[in-house]
């Protein structure tokens, strides 16, 4: 029984020491973004039951052992970060990242982007998602996305954006006027109401209406004649000009238009002056300002890239538009437990773990599975308070150990001295 209490109190102090480490470890990386502690649990070794006088059943145990080390699942707390390339999923996911071979995950989302405009983590490794291929090879956005689908898990790429980018003009083709033009009794016969329209060569234009009370009216309504014009804002280049007449009935509702188009400088814009109240009126009372509407959006250049809750990467330009160019994968695993650890925050994936997946919707489309909080990191998941406990519990531990080794030898040498 001595020799066994030398064998329980050495694996103890073994066994003590390895949790030690693991405790250590996670107190060493308590400020370290996207750290996963673990935790340490330990399994009694093979025992033996002995009878005791009165029957009751009792057992010595042959010491201790590690059973597994654990990873802690919880949510590290958010710290701010004045980046909104810094990002911290809420709830399960891994980020991807890869620089050669297969892809490893993190929590850590302290990414950047590099000299080529790459998205990268702060040590050069590629982020992985798929692009949204809204890009063409001469640098120009083709298509205005406001969100991208997820591709297949063994499809998603290296997230690379180009370091110029251009928003492409959209020429205007419609523009809506609102005026009253009023009934002429206040000496108002000419009225004049605007727009600005976008040509295909990125020019903005004015497109100018001028409504002319007719000499010779036929009640019960009035008629007018209108002339539009677009030309250059300076004025200097004029590109079409179109008539036409308009009439509105005895209340000043708008019955007839025969202007209908009008060329901008390469496109046809559709002169929109509403029907009934809903447009152009003459109405008896005092004459105001007319506005207009007009779609149609002038070119812009990159200003920049930033990811957003949705985990896209979005480019913005110098015209005020946004489109979205790319989204981060978020990969889930069916056992988290069994990733590989790689090193303090990032993980490899293992047999244990399963293959990676993505979550998918309702309609069978990809997901990322969880919400994305940018401008924010993920701090370490490792409680002081309560590592601080545990280191404390293994020492003491460790201390029992070492004594029952130290009890054990006096023992033996007193066992020793009877005999002798």
């Amino acid at each position: 029984m001595m020799t066994q209490a030398f064998y329980t109190g050495i694996s103890g102090l073994r066994n003590s020491a390895a949790g030690i480490d693991v405790v250590s470890n996670n107190l060493a990386n308590i400020s370290t973004v996207g750290f996963r502690g673990y935790t340490t649990e330990f399994a009694s070794l093979f025992e033996d039951a002995i009878n005791t006088p009165v029957g009751l059943g009792q057992s010595v145990g042959l010491g201790v052992q590690v059973q597994t080390s654990s990873m802690m699942r919880d949510q590290g707390s958010l710290a701010l970060s004045d980046r909104s390339t810094d990002i911290a999923i809420m709830g399960d996911g891994w980020f991807g990242v890869q620089r050669e071979g297969d892809p490893v995950f993190t929590r850590d989302g302290t990414f950047t982007f590099d000299a080529n405009d790459d998205l990268v983590t702060i040590d050069g490794y590629h982020v992985l998602g798929t692009m949204g291929n809204n890009i063409s090879a001469d640098d120009v956005l083709i298509q205005k996305l406001d969100e991208i689908v997820l591709g297949d898990v063994n499809t998603q790429e290296k997230l690379r954006f180009r370091k110029t980018l251009t928003y492409p003009p959209e020429p205007s083709t419609n523009a809506k006027f609102l005026a009253n033009l009023g009934t002429g009794k206040e000496g108002f016969e000419v009225i004049t109401v605007g727009a600005s329209v976008v040509d295909p060569q990125n020019n903005k234009n004015h497109l100018r209406l001028e409504f002319t009370k007719d000499a010779v009216q036929n009640p019960p309504g009035s008629q007018w004649s209108v002339v539009a014009t677009t030309q250059s804002l300076d004025g200097e280049t004029i590109y079409d000009t179109q008539t036409g007449r308009v009439e509105f009935d005895a209340q000043g509702a708008l019955i007839s238009n025969t202007l209908t188009t009008i060329d901008n400088n390469g496109t046809p814009v559709t002169i929109d002056l509403g029907s009934g109240y809903d447009g152009i009126v003459s109405i008896d009372i005092p004459v105001v300002s007319g506005s207009s509407v007009a779609d149609g959006t002038i070119g812009g250049d990159l200003m920049g890239y930033s990811i957003n809750k949705n985990a896209e990467v979005i480019a913005t330009f110098t015209n005020g538009m946004q489109s979205s160019v790319g989204k981060i994968a978020i990969y889930h695993f069916q056992n988290e437990q069994g990733l590989e650890r790689l090193n303090g925050t990032r993980f490899a994936e293992s047999v244990n773990s399963g293959a990676p997946i993505f979550y998918v919707d309702e309609n069978g489309q990809n997901i990322i599975g969880a919400e994305v909080a940018n401008f924010r990191l993920e701090s370490s998941n490792v409680e002081i308070s309560a590592g601080l406990t545990d280191l404390i519990i293994l020492q003491r531990t460790y201390d029992a150990n070492s004594k029952s080794i130290t009890t054990a030898d006096q023992m033996m040498q007193k066992a020793l001295n009877m005999d002798a």
